[in-house]
């Protein structure tokens, strides 16, 4: 019967060799930040799952109630405008607030009654604004980036944006090309013989470290043979496991590989304190090559996270916190929703409705002086 215990890789002191060389050391620090990575990594691809989950079915629905209830308070500041006993002072605080709200909330949804308010309480025209605000923006980005906008029609902030982010696209891809072009021309010079020796000592490194791989898989490959296995069980089990060695040697996953010959004893602990310093370079430079790429997935994984979330690219997060900073949002937006409630029967009341604005006029002498500080 074949064992599937995990066992971990690392290599130990012994009487023989009480005192690790320095490239043994280095593999057994390379291990460790790869464990270390790869948890992490497996953490972030168990708990995005969760979070999209309580996202979509708690925090999205709170979010569209928000917004209603700012249109509802965007009406009753509207009616509350009209009526009669507000100072010009009080009528222009109302006009400002109507205008910020209602252009936040059409930046959000493009609603035409929305912008008959905004019209209506700025003196202004949102769309015409909307266009000037555009086209400053385009000519900024050809001014300051050097891209050619003339041929794009545009529709929103985000589409120009995203446009200016295929023309840059567009524009660095001509410039690596270039880059390969003429470093392709410097290679058809006639190299130097240190050049020669360079090239060639890179090459025998890459072959010593595909027939590394490529010897830890044939020992395993060999050893199994599912399709030789009379016990149904077992073959299931043997499969399962060629199924895990293909995927790790097609990734050239050498820690997954040594740890698939120990779960096999393919291998001893007295095997991996023996592996000979020659060896070692080897795997300590795939090693370095598979802590990268672990590095670059789990830094992909999370900025993929971020933008699919609406995160600040550079606000800190990990996959331990992000449920626990959800849940405080989600109670923040409720509670925020309680309050708006409250205010809204504020605007009923023409007193109220004076008193309310004196407060807020108050909140922001306050604000604008701690800006002071």
């Amino acid at each position: 019967m074949l064992k599937t215990q995990s066992k971990a890789i690392s290599i130990a002191a012994n009487q023989d060799q009480p005192t690790l060389s320095k490239e043994q050391k280095a593999f057994n620090t390379l291990i460790g930040k790869i464990e270390v990575k790869r948890a992490n990594l497996a953490a972030w691809q168990e708990v995005i799952p969760a979070y999209q989950k309580k996202y979509v079915s708690e925090f999205l629905p709170l979010l569209e109630t928000t917004q209603q209830m700012k249109i509802e308070l965007l009406y009753c500041l509207d009616r509350a405008c009209e009526q009669k006993g507000l100072s010009s002072t009080e009528c222009r605080m109302m006009h400002e607030l109507i205008s910020h709200l209602a252009a936040d909330l059409i930046m959000e949804r493009d609603d035409e009654d929305l912008k008959n308010l905004y019209n209506k309480h700025s003196d202004s025209d949102f769309d015409t604004e909307e266009a000037a605000a555009m086209e400053g923006l385009k000519a900024m980005m050809e001014s300051e980036l050097g891209l050619d906008m003339s041929d794009f029609d545009m529709n929103s902030p985000e589409d120009l944006i995203a446009h200016a982010k295929i023309l840059m696209q567009e524009q660095q891809a001509q410039h690596f090309a270039k880059q390969e072009a003429q470093a392709e021309q410097q290679a058809k010079r006639k190299k130097t013989a240190k050049q020669i020796a360079k090239e060639a000592q890179l090459q025998a490194e890459e072959q010593e470290t595909h027939l590394s791989i490529r010897e830890l898989y044939r020992k395993l490959a060999s050893a199994l043979h599912p399709d030789r296995e009379p016990d149904l069980q077992e073959r299931e089990r043997k499969t399962e496991l060629m199924q895990r060695i293909n995927q790790a040697y097609d990734q050239k996953n050498l820690l997954l590989l040594l740890e698939l010959q120990m779960e096999l004893e393919h291998i001893d602990q007295a095997s991996i304190n023996n592996i000979s310093v020659s060896r070692l370079k080897h795997y300590n430079k795939i090693l370095k090559e598979q802590l990268a790429e672990l590095e670059h997935e789990t830094l992909q994984v999370v900025e993929e996270f971020k933008e699919q979330f609406g995160l600040s690219p550079f606000e800190h997060v990990s996959s331990g916190n992000i449920m626990r900073h959800l849940a405080i949002e989600i109670v923040e937006i409720q509670q925020a929703i309680r309050q708006s409630k409250d205010e809204l029967l504020i605007f009923k009341d023409i007193k109220k409705v004076k008193a309310w604005l004196k407060n807020l006029q108050r909140q922001s002498k306050m604000d604008d002086f701690d800006r002071l500080f």
